[in-house]
């Protein structure tokens, strides 16, 4: 098997509604980057990238893609360097990739996604089964609110509650009486069987500012989890030592070397683990197994895919024992739409046939590959 042939598009997805959180004010979501990949034998694979130019790690650690970006490299640089590699072999596709070009975690894992997708294709068998079998076949899903109003968020939460959702994470960082405000009156609307946990997406400014505020979110609405209230793990740290709940770390959180440091500094026990960040589905596992010997639990991240990122989502949620935390992946469904709000942030897919969604989970792709089929008339209607 040897990669012979790419192509590339970018595609917009019309949204159900805006999807904002405090280092994204103004970029909207569903504008991703796909690649298809052809081998010698004819098989085909899939890739996704959610490439955000405001995404990225403290202090300039990491830096922000966009779809371009991504595109440009992938044709430039990482494909002539893959091109008559086995997608079988990640650890030489990595190695290769790592070889011509520095960093851009996201161009890569939208490239290396595609050859997952394809060799389980050739195979016969799901992704999950290539990244070492599953360990469970659903992932609880968690309802995201972006930051918006009070009223349209109290009403979602609880049309996506009687849908089944479980858990709501609510976008905080940009007004701290807005953000106690808000959770104390997402408890008095759902009650108290729903779980409740925020992401300030590293808004709040001082130490001083992300405890009080935590602080008051416990006792006023019980919520279970803190996720990347500042930016730096050094932050995290200061401020997992004056709360009571776990700081759960995102944009701190990219690779296996930032596990480590996580676990040195006592700054967080759970992080999000993500397909892109660490640069694909190959370096997840990596960061999964350290982090696990460190003791460390995780949900499974990302920035809203469509359904086939959003399927390698599940296939990592699936093979990971760590992660056993709710997790913000969309309930991906091809429009005509007949699902409600709950995990929806698009009115439209590119996938043919809606991911299954039931009690509150959903339950990973069991097909070869990612599991799911691309529509390729919706990718030429909805590509620029």
């Amino acid at each position: 098997m040897k990669l012979t042939a790419l192509e590339t598009y970018i595609i917009d997805l019309p949204k159900r509604r805006a999807h904002n959180w405090a280092s994204k004010m103004s970029t909207p979501i569903g504008s991703h980057l796909f690649v298809k990949l052809t081998d010698d034998d004819g098989h085909v694979g899939w890739g996704e990238s959610p490439a955000i130019p405001t995404w990225g790690g403290a202090h300039m650690r990491y830096y922000g893609e966009t779809p371009e970006t991504a595109r440009l490299l992938i044709l430039d640089h990482l494909w002539p360097a893959v091109t008559e590699l086995s997608p079988l072999e990640p650890v030489a596709l990595h190695a290769a990739m790592d070889g011509v070009l520095k960093g851009n975690p996201y161009a890569k894992a939208a490239l290396e996604m595609a050859c997952f997708d394809l060799a389980g294709r050739a195979l016969g068998v799901p992704v999950s089964t290539l990244l070492g079998g599953r360990v469970r076949d659903r992932i609880s899903v968690c309802h995201s609110l972006g930051i918006m109003e009070d009223e349209p968020a109290l009403d979602e939460a609880e049309a996506a509650v009687a849908e089944g959702i479980t858990t709501i994470k609510v976008k905080t960082g940009v007004d701290p009486e807005r953000d106690v405000r808000l959770v104390r009156k997402l408890r008095e609307r759902v009650g108290d069987d729903v779980g409740l946990r925020v992401d300030a997406n590293e808004g709040y400014r001082t130490v001083s500012e992300a405890v009080q505020v935590t602080r008051r979110q416990v006792d006023e609405a019980g919520i279970f989890l803190c996720e990347q209230p500042m930016a730096g793990a050094q932050a995290l740290a200061e401020v997992a030592k004056r709360i009571d709940v776990p700081v759960m770390a995102d944009e701190s959180a990219w690779t296996t070397q930032d596990i480590i440091e996580l676990a040195a500094l006592g700054a967080a026990t759970t992080f999000s683990l993500y397909v892109t960040k660490p640069g694909g589905l190959h370096r997840a596992r990596e960061q999964a197994t350290v982090a696990a010997s460190l003791g460390f639990v995780s949900d499974i991240g990302g920035s809203i895919e469509m359904g086939v990122g959003n399927a390698a989502n599940l296939h990592l949620g699936a093979a990971t024992s760590i992660a056993t935390l709710p997790s913000v992946c969309p309930v991906s469904t091809p429009a005509p739409f007949e699902h409600g709000v709950a995990g929806n942030y698009y009115t439209d897919d590119l996938i043919t046939e809606p991911l299954r969604f039931e009690d509150g989970c959903l339950l990973v792709p069991d097909g070869p590959g990612l599991g799911v089929e691309v529509d390729q008339e919706k990718i030429e209607a909805y590509a620029r």
